[in-house]
């Protein structure tokens, strides 16, 4: 697989660079085809690391962790959005995952049930139980730049190939920033 170009990166196949993924992303990967390349672990989030590497805003997703409720019952859920729009979480995400309160997830929360850095955390590898909600936008965006589990590196895979993850469904869940 020839590494694509996108900004000025070094793409590699992730597979070849298990060291630039966190053990629950390395252990879901299979053979997603997705590169990573290593990054200056204090420009990995979104806006620094597009203007650092020349990566467009619309080539990034984003994911955030949420956490709802209803009757004593608690969910989690990875939201996958484009780094250029805002996702609907008490509107579209709270009504999908049938809960009465949502919110963004604590950190230690996220870091602790993902076994990933803050910063880092990405749809791969997340708890098999976790729903993951992909935006429409980034299944349509082709390649996108998504966290790899740690902040030291990224990864590039097409937005289609997140909507084929187990527990995926994509919605219309943003609108642009």
């Amino acid at each position: 697989m020839s590494a694509p170009v996108l900004g000025k990166l070094d793409w590699q196949p992730a597979a070849d660079v298990p060291e630039l993924l966190a053990e629950p992303v390395r252990a879901a990967l299979g053979d997603l085809p997705a590169w990573a390349v290593a990054i200056d672990p204090t420009l990995a989030d979104t806006a620094a690391f597009c203007a650092e590497y020349d990566v467009p805003m619309a080539a990034s997703a984003n994911c955030v962790i949420v956490h709802g409720k209803r009757a004593g019952d608690s969910t989690y859920a990875a939201v996958m959005v484009l780094a250029t729009h805002r996702a609907d979480v008490n509107g579209t995400v709270r009504k999908h995952l049938g809960v009465r309160k949502i919110s963004f997830a604590a950190q230690d929360d996220a870091v602790g049930s993902t076994g990933m850095e803050y910063g880092g955390i990405t749809p791969i590898g997340v708890p098999a139980a976790w729903p993951v909600l992909v935006d429409d936008a980034v299944a349509q965006a082709g390649l996108v730049v998504i966290g790899s589990g740690i902040r030291g590196s990224k990864l590039l895979l097409d937005g289609a190939d997140l909507a084929k993850l187990p527990s995926a469904t994509v919605l219309e869940l943003s609108t642009p920033a």
